[in-house]
């Protein structure tokens, strides 16, 4: 398509947006008679009708209507173009603010974000640790890292890297009470919950399995911690136990059953040209976040790091 075209298109959906061909030229900054001639090429090349015009007002024929439709999709996507391409050279400067919940951004995210400004000196972050789900856009926040989707139109969610979860226990507690053979047989163990009720449930291929919890904490830590020390099984997600399960200081538990799958995912306000240093963290955390998540033959997200 040539630049003519495009600026013949431009001009077309301001005078439907405006209202009027003399308010879109004004818009535009051009002469009424170059938006009057600019709109007849684009009526000849296409061979069609697109407004019907008389001295008071305006109507888009069906074929106008089309146009519009198309034109205005087409438009925003051009835009967004020159905007990446404008953005492989901007610089990663300015304030990020970034949520994620407690345990991850402890000891997986924080690390990471730290050598991220160390490449990107003119950057400033400032995290906030939360299990809980924080409104971005009235707590001022560029950026949050969360585990599952979003059903918020207003926000857009893009994954990052795969999480499947895992039943872990350390080798002295299977040593001590055996090791369950079958997800019924977890209700004789000693379990760990993360929650605040002692009753939960955990879901192991299409079952769920009632589960009276040995010890509960409100804090993921310290439900990983009492797992390693050998007081239960747990049920966690393979990035907060990846290096354990390698290290041997945690073993798998019923590894032949499928749990449920929370994909970690990066979400941010909906808005058409994010910024230059959400996209650069985002393409930098998501494939170190699937090496960590890459245990145990785990596939990785198609094209996790692109952000729409």
């Amino acid at each position: 398509m040539a630049l003519d075209d495009i600026n013949r298109l431009r001009l077309f959906v301001a005078i439907v947006d405006a209202g009027s061909l003399s308010s879109a030229a004004r818009a535009l900054g051009i002469g009424l008679p170059v938006a009057s001639r600019k709109l007849r090429q684009l009526e000849t090349a296409l061979g069609v009708r697109l407004l019907q015009r008389t001295t008071r007002r305006q109507a888009l024929t069906e074929e106008g209507r089309l146009l519009h439709q198309y034109a205005v999709d087409l438009l925003a996507d051009l835009d967004q173009m020159e905007q990446q391409l404008l953005r492989k050279s901007a610089t990663v400067s300015g304030p990020l603010r970034m949520t994620m919940p407690v345990s991850l951004g402890r000891r997986r995210i924080a690390p990471l974000l730290a050598e991220f400004c160390a490449l990107h000196p003119q950057l400033s972050l400032q995290i906030e640790l939360a299990d809980s789900v924080v409104d971005l856009v009235s707590a001022g926040m560029d950026l949050a890292i969360r585990f599952g989707g979003l059903d918020d139109s207003s926000y857009v969610s893009q994954p990052l890297a795969p999480n499947h979860r895992v039943l872990c226990a350390s080798p002295g507690y299977l040593q001590r009470h055996g090791e369950p053979r079958s997800p019924a047989e977890l209700a004789q163990h000693r379990c760990l919950v993360i929650g605040t009720s002692p009753q939960t449930e955990w879901r192991l291929d299409d079952t769920s399995v009632r589960i009276a919890a040995h010890m509960t904490a409100n804090d993921g830590d310290v439900v990983h911690q009492w797992a390693v020390d050998g007081y239960g099984i747990a049920l966690k997600s393979i990035l907060d136990v990846g290096e354990d399960l390698a290290s041997g200081r945690l073993r798998r538990v019923l590894g032949g059953h499928r749990l449920p799958a929370t994909p970690l995912h990066a979400v941010y306000p909906h808005k058409r040209h994010v910024a230059p240093r959400v996209r650069a963290c985002i393409a930098y955390l998501a494939p170190r976040l699937q090496a960590l998540a890459n245990v145990e033959g785990t596939e990785p997200l198609a094209h996790p790091s692109r952000v729409p």
